[in-house]
């Protein structure tokens, strides 16, 4: 009986254990027949394969039954006879090696396309984005307002770049929303560890490739665009899954990110 992997090959033939060699010298032979220190064991006698209580592997029992399956082929001897020896030796030449491979944790990319998009950005109480002045220490921000005529100047213009993920996924269409002639990006992070937040931040650069784990952050510059119903879109952060751009409904509210539902609006419209 000779045990591969965690099943037990039994044989008739197979019954005596097998001893190697040691410091002591050799065992006595088992069987009369000297020639070449082997004994023999009849080959027609039945093979069966009993499973182990021990744990195994789909791949182990593969190697199992490619081993017996070869044991079929072997070439018999002139005697009708195979030394045992031999063929222990020619089961283990013949059990195939497992190896664990274990993929590589490789880092998600968005690839910038050919297609750019001039355009504001309004929400869908009709109020635009514009860029707020710096003041003491506050960040760079955006706000929504209502502008009359008069002051359609103060709309902010966004060039959003498209993206290509180099995985799949459903989420809508990657996107960066630049302020055009600037270097102002509109970003998700966190600060102080806290909830995130919408902030405009400074980069330098054409942005080509960004990977997710960014070591400059840049990956807080991606957003997936959704276009929900016939006119209105939505952009949720990659960085942050849940997390989308949203304004208030009264006017000279921050543009901040929220979570949804809220009392707060996450659709907006794109206007030339």
């Amino acid at each position: 009986m000779e045990c591969i992997g965690h099943y037990i090959l039994h044989s008739d033939a197979l019954k005596k254990d097998i001893t190697y060699p040691d410091s002591a010298g050799f065992d006595e032979p088992d069987c009369p027949d000297l020639h070449g220190m082997m004994c023999q064991c009849d080959m027609h006698e039945d093979i069966k394969l009993e499973p182990s209580p021990h744990p195994h592997s789909m791949k182990k029992v593969v190697n199992i039954i490619i081993a017996v399956e070869r044991l079929k082929h072997i070439k018999e001897m002139s005697s009708g006879k195979f030394c045992e020896d031999a063929l222990l030796n020619f089961i283990l030449e013949n059990v195939i090696e497992e190896r664990l491979v274990k993929p590589l944790n490789v880092s998600q990319t968005y690839s910038k396309s050919s297609r750019t998009l001039q355009c504001t950005i309004c929400d869908k109480y009709k109020k635009t984005l514009v860029q707020s002045n710096k003041l003491n220490n506050e960040d760079l921000h955006l706000k929504a307002v209502t502008l009359s005529a008069g002051n359609i100047q103060y709309k902010v213009r966004f060039s959003m770049s498209t993206y290509l993920s180099s995985a799949p996924q459903n989420k809508g269409q990657p996107v960066c929303l630049a302020i055009s002639n600037s270097n102002l990006y509109i970003a998700c992070t966190e600060s102080d560890g806290s909830s995130p937040i919408l902030i405009l931040k400074e980069v330098s650069g054409p942005l080509n490739t960004i990977k997710v784990g960014d070591q400059n952050g840049y990956d807080s510059l991606l957003f997936f665009r959704k276009e929900t119903g016939t006119a209105y879109n939505t952009f949720e952060s990659v960085k942050y899954p849940g997390w989308y751009i949203s304004t208030a409904f009264d006017d000279w509210e921050r543009v901040e990110m929220i979570q949804v539902p809220t009392d707060r609006t996450t659709n907006f419209t794109l206007e030339d």
